[in-house]
């Protein structure tokens, strides 16, 4: 699994375990938390991912990092925005990895895409519009498919299994997506942005591909 991936996935993982621990009444509100060394042997994960995790529920209201003293409980509970401060991060740290993955296959794939898959992008695109009548888990469906496409166009399977790995985690973050944006499938949002992906990449741009692919995941992470 890509290191990105995985650091993300352990982070959250190491989130949810303080936070059980604190709604737990482990810790009363003011108390202060074992050190960076304690947790990470007792959470099992690095210290560094310890760190990130305190950041985490720093931002939410939870706990508070004091310079030189350590880490505080300030709250027992989170703030009653949790959950679309949580869904929030998660989307950020999705994009982080779509940037990774999708523009370097964006690439490869005006570089290397055949016929087939000229035909298979097309077929992909218009599924996805079809499905903006269908609901949003439909074309959430529909969009990851058209995104395998691009993918499975750049010839590389090691590129293939590694986001066939993270489309799990992306199916969930992009139903996240337009819920927290208030979007409907009826509105096909960035219709235009992956025609002129497809249109690139069929005629072989690789420069226009990777500036599309750029441009419409740059949008996403400043959401």
């Amino acid at each position: 699994m890509n290191s990105s991936i995985r650091r993300h996935l352990l982070t959250d993982q190491a989130a949810d375990l303080l936070r059980s621990r604190i709604e737990s009444g482990e810790w009363e509100v003011g108390a202060k938390l074992p050190g960076e060394t304690t947790l990470a042997a007792e959470l099992g994960v690095g210290r560094s991912t310890v760190r990130e995790a305190v950041r985490m529920l720093a931002g939410l209201g939870m706990l508070e990092s004091r310079q030189g003293a350590g880490v505080f409980l300030r709250r027992s509970a989170p703030r009653q925005d949790w959950d679309r401060v949580l869904r929030t991060e998660e989307i950020r740290h999705v994009v982080e990895v779509r940037n990774t993955v999708e523009i370097e296959a964006a690439r490869l794939a005006a570089a290397r895409r055949d016929e087939d898959d000229v035909a298979a992008l097309r077929q992909a695109l218009d599924a996805r519009s079809a499905a903006s009548a269908t609901g949003a888990a439909a074309f959430v469906d529909a969009d990851i498919a058209l995104h395998r496409a691009v993918v499975v166009a750049a010839h590389n399977p090691v590129l293939t299994e590694l986001f066939e790995t993270f489309v799990p985690r992306l199916r969930e973050a992009m139903l996240d997506l337009m819920d927290v944006l208030d979007l409907t499938a009826h509105s096909e949002p960035d219709a235009e942005v992956h025609r002129l992906l497809v249109e690139a990449i069929a005629d072989g741009d690789a420069e226009q591909a990777v500036r599309v692919s750029t441009a419409h995941l740059a949008r996403l992470r400043h959401l």
